[in-house]
């Protein structure tokens, strides 16, 4: 497994295991300077700015992390996640960009956009496979879709 991507796991678990949200921050901080920011490895720039943006107490900054999260998988290949050992192709990371970016849209009242993130989710659905991580994005986005009613 890669080293950055396995540290930014370990923000990950601060997070959510621990509820450390500010140590996870921190750490993701660091790590996005050593990676030298967006000019970093896409794949750690994807990575680390969609695990940035659940630390954010601002929805402004939340939304910042993920647009860039999503131009990062813009720069992205299947043979790169496949040489970093993600058991996942570029399309399954689109639905969960989508719906981050829907759900700080939908949050800022912007619910136009929010409902273009909710309609380029689903567009991309057809990518994830039918296991937790593909359940976890399903929900996000029946919720967002009820919450834009």
């Amino acid at each position: 497994m890669d080293e950055t991507l396995t540290r930014i796991n370990e923000g990950v678990q601060l997070h959510h295991q621990q509820g450390r949200r500010e140590a996870a921050r921190d750490l993701f901080a660091r790590i996005w300077s050593e990676i030298g920011g967006e000019r970093g490895d896409p794949l750690h720039v994807c990575v680390l700015a969609h695990s940035m943006a659940d630390v954010q107490d601002d929805v402004h900054e939340e939304l910042l992390w993920d647009q860039r999260a999503l131009a990062a998988a813009d720069l992205l290949t299947d043979d790169r996640v496949a040489q970093a050992g993600v058991p996942m192709s570029v399309a399954a990371l689109y639905p969960s960009l989508h719906l981050n970016l829907g759900e700080c849209y939908r949050r800022l009242g912007d619910l136009d956009r929010a409902r273009e993130c909710l309609r380029r989710a689903r567009a991309g659905i057809g990518a994830l496979g039918d296991d937790a991580y593909g359940q976890l994005i399903r929900g996000g986005l029946d919720r967002l879709a009820q919450q834009l009613g």
